[in-house]
């Protein structure tokens, strides 16, 4: 999958695709305040948190949900690949989520774009949130508090169809700075989480489909 992927995304010689700024419309809000007041995203933040602690220990399977661990100069992330059984309405529920949660962890959005390009026959939209510290100095060295550095979360789509979502890290290597937390401490902030509920586990036909 993961081969599959790198070659369906690898760049290609085109016309650069154009970003544009993305914010949800107040029905879409609305939906999604109640996805998250019912806590509907504990579905799946324990099960991907398992799968990429299976993956990373060289223990991933092809059942369950799947995770793909990236390793780039300066750059490290993660994939969390779409399962049918999530539905594109939760999925993208989830990707606004795992943004909201980490403005909890003392950062704010820089911005939140989406890009639609062609590749051949394939239509490949992007949704980007770019996330960045909020400038707190740290007591013990007066240097900027760089938390996880800079955080990008992505939600992937091929001709209207989820097929990954992708957080990845930069740290800042400027001097001033505090050294970058880990990502595996990333993760753990945004993902670690109790085990749904039969209630919570009965509202994903609810948002399957709809966003």
């Amino acid at each position: 999958m993961f081969d599959f992927i790198q070659q369906l995304f690898r760049p290609k010689a085109a016309a650069p695709a154009a970003w544009h700024a993305v914010a949800l419309t107040a029905a879409q809000a609305r939906r999604h305040a109640r996805w998250v007041e019912q806590r509907v995203f504990l579905n799946w933040l324990e099960p991907y948190y398992k799968a990429y602690h299976l993956r990373k220990g060289g223990a991933g399977g092809s059942r369950g949900l799947q995770v793909q661990i990236m390793h780039e100069a300066g750059r490290q992330g993660a994939m969390f690949f779409f399962d049918p059984t999530i539905g594109p309405g939760n999925f993208r529920h989830f990707y606004e989520h795992l943004g909201e949660r980490l403005l909890g962890l003392g950062y704010h959005r820089a911005c939140a774009d989406q890009c639609t390009q062609r590749k051949q026959h394939l239509r490949e939209t992007v949704l980007k949130q770019l996330f960045k510290p909020n400038p707190t100095d740290c007591p013990e060295t007066g240097n900027c508090n760089q938390r996880f550095g800079l955080v990008t979360i992505d939600l992937v789509a091929v001709n209207g169809q989820p097929m990954f979502i992708r957080i990845t890290s930069n740290a800042v290597l400027q001097p001033g700075f505090t050294p970058a937390s880990s990502f595996d401490e990333l993760l753990q902030h945004l993902l670690d989480a109790p085990p749904p509920t039969p209630a919570t586990q009965a509202l994903i036909s609810e948002y399957h489909s709809q966003f």
